[in-house]
């Protein structure tokens, strides 16, 4: 085995070694209201996942650059609001289109053509075209810290309020969710993305 110690390790080797081995990982795709409510922000992390089912939680660690918390994150704790989506195959060029850096006033869903939705529960709109999306409110914020104190990353765990799915990915018989038909995108290292080769069941132990 080739072995590393952590604090031996560059910032970019962390994040390498972290975003290359735990693959592949869902793409939350977030809209976020500016405080003042003019401007919808859409942007793509990765470090996402579910939390519990006992309440429905999602958990998305947002990573600062240079210090500076990125407007997804200073809109989450402004209003306390999000919506998130599932990126499909369908979405995965015009989700890459919102990746890049904006003003905090500037929207990238005007770099786009996509449709905003009304939500039911939060003031945040959702993008029509996901198949999946989630209406979502803060549930609690964890602000991570490095040895110097400084905040690195911004943790937050978000309470699902309102589920939406398609009809095209959902089985309302049994209620479940139709991964062939959906057909979810992942996320690996550097620019590189998976989608779902062959399913397969493997039973738990009793």
């Amino acid at each position: 085995m080739i072995h590393f110690t952590s604090d031996k390790l560059s910032k970019k080797q962390q994040y390498k070694f972290l975003s290359g081995s735990i693959i592949p990982r869902p793409i939350a795709w977030i809209t976020t209201l500016t405080a003042d409510g003019k401007t919808v922000n859409l942007a793509p992390f990765s470090f996402f996942s579910g939390v519990s089912n006992e309440l429905p939680l999602l958990s998305i660690a947002i990573l600062r650059q240079n210090g500076e918390m990125k407007d997804s994150a200073r809109n989450l704790l402004a209003t306390k609001e999000a919506v998130i989506h599932i990126v499909d195959e369908s979405l995965i060029h015009v989700m890459n289109q919102t990746s890049r850096s904006l003003a905090p006033d500037q929207s990238e869903v005007e770099l786009t053509n996509l449709t905003l939705e009304p939500s039911l529960s939060v003031q945040v709109p959702g993008i029509s075209e996901a198949k999946i999306r989630f209406e979502t409110t803060l549930h609690q914020y964890v602000p991570i810290k490095n040895q110097q104190d400084q905040i690195v990353t911004d943790l937050f765990i978000l309470a699902v309020s309102d589920f939406h799915f398609s009809e095209s990915v959902f089985d309302q018989k049994n209620d479940y969710i139709l991964t062939e038909k959906l057909l979810p995108v992942a996320r690996l290292a550097g620019n590189k993305y998976a989608t779902l080769a062959d399913e397969y069941t493997v039973k738990r132990p009793k």
